[in-house]
């Protein structure tokens, strides 16, 4: 694992550019403060690769490796049934791909069942992001929302709907695990174009921790939470997270899901 400070902060800067400018759909100059993000980031300086934290990642990775295998292999006939629900209401692709940043602001391609229909315009995500972002956590729409998410999107198919309601439609992340780019718990992956809209200690979120499928914030808050809030909820499992803690995450998680508070 490269610790964070071996780039500096010339180098952070121009990852940080690269990843929410040249591999975004946001068009025209990046207007962030890229400078001084770089310089926070560097300044959180990796652990020795023998102390307890550096163990624990380790033992996180084979949870995440072994968990994620079980899973894809146990939910098979699940992902089965959603392609042909997701296939079958609407045309276009049955995965849809977006670019999501993770640990040590890397850009990846992170992957969810298509819950929209092909072609749809992110204008009005984006849009509603910033406001969120900027407003301390306000909506466009009146009504229960989930984070990020609007309520009564027109963009979205009926069995869509279904799958985000119930989080379905981010079981696919599980490749992600697998490959090394999130893991089962830790922060939720930040847009490219909400990035662009973080205050400096906002990004200590991507830094901290490797994005996860679920987190902290999930089980806590989900819709009920601002957006500073969520931070420091990330920034709270980034400093204490543990074995058990995942555990427990892990275990809340359905509950969460299945009582309605909001979908991720």
């Amino acid at each position: 694992m490269t610790a964070v400070t071996s780039a500096g902060p010339r180098a952070l800067e121009h990852r940080i550019r690269r990843a929410i400018g040249a591999r975004s759909d946001t068009a025209g100059a990046v207007q962030i403060r890229v400078h001084r993000i770089a310089q926070d980031v560097a300044a959180a300086a990796a652990p020795p690769l023998d102390s307890p934290k550096q163990i624990g990642r380790a033992i996180k990775r084979v949870v995440d490796v072994l968990g994620s295998i079980a899973l894809l292999i146990l939910l098979s006939p699940l992902f089965l049934l959603i392609a042909l629900l997701v296939k079958s209401r609407s045309s276009g692709p049955l995965l849809f791909g977006q670019t999501r940043i993770g640990e040590k602001m890397k850009p990846f391609t992170m992957l969810k069942f298509r819950t929209m229909y092909t072609g749809a315009d992110q204008t009005l995500h984006r849009e509603y992001v910033t406001q969120f972002i900027k407003s301390g956590g306000q909506g466009l729409q009146s009504g229960p929302t989930g984070l990020f998410k609007i309520t009564a999107d027109p963009r979205v198919t009926p069995i869509g709907r279904v799958l985000r309601k119930t989080s379905l439609d981010e079981l696919p992340q599980l490749w992600n695990v697998l490959r090394g780019e999130m893991s089962l718990v830790g922060p939720r992956p930040a847009l490219p174009y909400e990035v662009e809209q973080y205050q400096a200690w906002h990004c200590r979120r991507l830094v901290d921790a490797k994005p996860g499928i679920t987190g902290l914030w999930q089980v806590v808050g989900r819709s009920r939470t601002t957006f500073d809030e969520m931070v420091r909820l990330d920034l709270r499992y980034a400093k204490t997270c543990s074995f058990w803690t995942d555990v427990k995450i892990l275990l809340a998680t359905p509950r969460a899901v299945i009582s309605g508070k909001g979908a991720c």
